[in-house]
């Protein structure tokens, strides 16, 4: 492969991941972004579930999402190789369970529909295995175990990523992209204080409305979907899998760290408004409460929030755009931490074979 200039527009992991992997095949990477990793990364959890993740009519994306936790670890690899520090993935699984007796019945659908995809479980009892239920409700008494589900701190993901693009001569460009365009030559950006040349793009802007100047062929479409996450200090699962459970048929997740650091989530509305409201804080935290009574005494850290871009079909997808030499990469939804390093390999190629 020659060296090009490749120029990425966003800066969340999707983008750091593509703008990573094209700056260590050689090229001179610039990545555009007013404030890096600050998008939907900062507020997700960092969960590599794809048994936890299964959704009605979504079998291919969990056969996509299969891939990643393998694509990840090579990337860990990498950057070990390049910094002397990977990223630290802790392979715990989901414990899937239900609060009450419609949400055991919700469980059993969920059981139903990843047998269907021969998704990996197994059903665990709190008599057999009391570790796994430890800090949960005495009313939760079983439930399932997804083995195979992982997570990594995105923060740490982010960083790394950073330092790296840093030692491989990236250039971070901390200014929003106004406008995209092409000449004979290759590629242009611009922003309010310079124009960029370069010999391809790629727009890994997420749920953020596209530059002027791209045109897409109109068939994907983004939606923000706005989800918030608390981080609480004072309990320590992080050596049991991490905790899904429908709650009065919400969905509710924790993803404990070490030294007690816990993510608790999820809200998903149709909202592009970046702001908690009381009430919606609140009712994540009763779940959180009523599936988790030892969070009682735990220690509010921080509340985080992003906007998650949804395609209409849920489906993530690289599509190459106009002007020529440009491609949009977005609609990974709640899966943009797993999918990263997958999107960056599908970055990788469309430089590599369209450049």
């Amino acid at each position: 492969m020659s060296t090009r200039r490749i120029v990425v527009v966003g800066g969340g992991i999707i983008g750091l991941t593509s703008a990573y992997r094209l700056a260590r095949a050689g090229h001179q990477v610039f990545v555009c972004d007013p404030a890096l990793g600050r998008g939907a990364t900062w507020a997700a959890a960092g969960m590599i579930a794809p048994s936890a993740e299964i959704a009605p009519g979504e079998e291919s994306n969990y056969r996509l999402q299969r891939r990643a936790l393998g694509a990840w670890r090579e990337l860990g690899d990498d950057l070990e190789k390049l910094l002397g520090e990977k990223v630290n993935i802790y392979q715990r699984g989901t414990l899937l369970a239900g609060f009450d007796a419609s949400d055991r019945r919700l469980v059993e659908q969920f059981a139903q529909i990843a047998s269907e995809f021969d998704a990996p479980m197994r059903r665990v009892t709190r008599a057999e295995f009391p570790d796994v239920f430890y800090g949960l409700t005495p009313r939760i008494t079983d439930g399932l175990i997804m083995d195979d589900d992982a997570w990594l701190d995105p923060d740490q993901a982010v960083d790394l990523l950073r330092r790296g693009l840093d030692a491989l001569g990236a250039i971070i460009i901390d200014e929003r992209v106004e406008r995209v365009g092409a000449d004979d030559a290759g590629v242009i950006v611009e922003t309010a204080k310079q124009t960029i040349h370069a010999h391809a793009g790629v727009l890994a802007t997420g749920s953020t409305a596209l530059p002027e100047g791209a045109e897409t062929s109109g068939e994907h479409v983004i939606r923000p979907i706005r989800g918030i996450t608390v981080r609480v200090t004072g309990l320590d699962r992080s050596d049991q899998p991490m905790i899904r459970a429908f709650v009065r048929g919400r969905a509710f997740y924790m993803v404990s760290r070490p030294e007690g650091y816990c993510v608790l989530g999820a809200t998903a509305e149709e909202r592009s408004e970046l702001v908690v409201e009381v009430g919606e804080l609140q009712r994540l935290l009763r779940d959180a409460l009523d599936v988790v009574p030892s969070l009682e005494t735990a220690a509010i850290a921080e509340m985080r929030y992003g906007l998650r871009p949804a395609s209409a079909d849920l489906l993530p997808f690289f599509e190459e755009i106009q002007p020529r030499g440009w491609a949009w990469v977005s609609g990974h939804y709640r899966h943009g931490v797993t999918l990263a390093p997958l999107a960056a390999m599908d970055a990788a190629d469309f430089v590599a074979t369209r450049v």
